[in-house]
């Protein structure tokens, strides 16, 4: 079965369970989808690109004044 099939199904079952309300189902199919998509050539970067991105939020949300000594 092509792995584009799979994560189309895994992206439906997500769907099908946010919309019965049942988190756990929603989670888990989520889950298998971005594990299937990663395992692909196409997002084989992916998780260098969360990296990067978590570090640039990071970076971005640390406050200017740390370590200068400055009293609040």
């Amino acid at each position: 079965m092509n792995i584009g099939v799979l994560i189309f199904f895994a992206i439906i079952g997500a769907f099908i369970c946010a919309k019965s309300r049942s988190a756990g189902g929603a989670i888990a199919f989520s889950i298998i989808a971005v594990v299937l998509f990663v395992g692909t050539p196409a997002g084989s970067g992916l998780p260098g690109f969360l990296s990067t991105f978590i570090g640039t939020v990071s970076d971005a949300s640390t406050p200017l004044t740390r370590g200068t000594g400055a009293a609040g």
